[in-house]
């Protein structure tokens, strides 16, 4: 049974209609308007941890912050790509989980303010993000990918773009309920549709369409779960069972395992989207889950004897 605060979350987020910009088509066009009338500030909270750092520099335009570990023992790099149904800016609890993966998993965390619809597309920000991979590996080593929701999205198809293009793949990638299959047309959505209380179909489809540009929503770099994956490193996954982006999840699963990728699997009933970054015991136990999965993959090699 879910521990008492994750049982408020559903009632929290209802009474906030957290849902608006997703429920309805119109719903999200009205949404898309207002963030590009008045964009949403993205730095990060002046209070932050303490034995973290934080820089930004621009590349192409994109603000890029880097958060590192003041203790200086630093291995590797995870790019983090924030969620928001590629309409919303990042916000406090992305923020928080990339300097706490910073600080527990000792590594660098790499965090990209990628422009947003109605002006990002996939075909635009993908080969960024990949290319912003390969800076990291010249700076710091092995470099694993995260992101939560959109951002699961675009961690996953830069890892697959990055595996067609090296034919070599990221040691790790760290999936928070992530978007799978823009065209939202697994049946089973609609099954879940009424115990979401965050995400809707409706309006999915609209913010998939801005998303997608020229690209086909079948295209890998829009729609992951279309990719081919084999050879693809292995997978952390996240999903609770009140988020219409579950059935598609469990598809990834099963179709990644099938192709022989290691996937190491998490699925909470009756939790909802993007779970590991709500303040709830369940989060606590995924998030350690994550710095634990990031700091092995990042970790050197035994030295033969």
């Amino acid at each position: 049974m879910p521990s008492l605060l994750s049982r408020a979350v559903p009632v929290f987020l209802r009474i906030t209609q957290a849902n608006k910009p997703f429920i309805t088509a119109e719903g999200a066009r009205k949404h898309i308007r207002e963030r590009s009338i008045r964009p949403q500030p993205y730095g990060p909270p002046r209070l932050l941890r303490p034995d973290v750092r934080i820089e930004v520099r621009i590349e192409n335009g994109w603000p890029i912050y880097t958060l590192t570990p003041r203790s200086g023992a630093v291995r590797g790099n995870v790019v983090y790509c924030h969620g928001g149904g590629w309409v919303n800016q990042v916000v406090r609890q992305h923020w928080e989980l990339a300097a706490d993966i910073a600080a527990r998993a000792g590594t660098t965390v790499t965090l990209p303010i990628y422009p947003l619809v109605p002006y990002g597309t996939a075909d635009q920000v993908i080969p960024v993000i990949a290319g912003l991979v390969r800076a990291n590996r010249e700076q710091y080593g092995e470099v694993c990918l995260a992101g939560d929701s959109a951002g699961g999205q675009i961690a996953l198809s830069t890892a697959v773009a990055l595996r067609d293009a090296e034919a070599a793949s990221v040691p790790r990638t760290v999936l928070i309920s992530p978007a799978l299959d823009l065209s939202l047309s697994n049946p089973e959505v609609l099954v879940v549709q009424p115990d979401d209380p965050w995400l809707g179909r409706d309006g999915g489809l609209v913010l998939g369409e801005h998303w997608r540009g020229p690209l086909p929503i079948t295209d890998p770099m829009v729609s992951p779960l279309f990719a081919d994956f084999t050879g693809l490193g292995p997978l952390t996954v996240f999903s609770g069972t009140r988020d219409i982006l579950m059935p598609d999840i469990r598809i990834l699963v099963e179709k990644a395992r099938a192709a022989g990728v290691e996937v190491d699997y998490h699925e909470v009933a009756e939790l909802v989207h993007v779970y590991p970054l709500t303040p709830t015991p369940e989060a606590r136990v995924a998030r350690a889950v994550i710095f634990d999965s990031l700091r092995t993959a990042l970790s050197p090699a035994p030295s033969p004897r």
